[in-house]
């Protein structure tokens, strides 16, 4: 169930989400000290394209913290905005509720990323 949820996220805009990190993950690189910032949105990338069956735990300390406000200002709340957009689109129907709920997981992603884990349900 899990694979199919997962291919017709791609198909509904998960793609979109993707290449948004994607985006943010080059323009990061761009400088030296951005590219730890710039590896980590591409390790996120890969959740915009098959989320559903795993879950974020939320963690970390001050360093976390600290690039967090930074990515918040620089790169968090765009892609918060559009994850968050998507997803009250896909919840107008009643069958794009579960695909809605899984834009709303990653646009909580998208502002506060560092000191974030991603496991996969068992």
């Amino acid at each position: 169930m899990r694979t199919l949820g997962n291919v017709l996220w791609i198909i509904f805009g998960g793609w979109i989400s993707a290449l948004g990190w994607l985006l943010a993950g080059c323009l990061w690189c761009i400088t030296i000290l951005g590219i730890p910032i710039g590896k980590q949105c591409f390790k996120l990338a890969s959740i915009s394209l098959d989320p559903f069956g795993k879950e974020i735990e939320y963690g970390g300390g001050a360093a976390s913290f600290l690039v967090n406000i930074l990515w918040f200002l620089l790169s968090g709340l765009e892609l918060a905005a559009t994850n968050f957009l998507l997803g009250c689109v896909l919840c107008i129907s009643i069958i794009g509720i579960p695909f809605g709920k899984q834009y709303f997981k990653i646009a909580k992603l998208a502002l506060a990323p560092f000191g974030a884990r991603i496991v996969s349900k068992s």
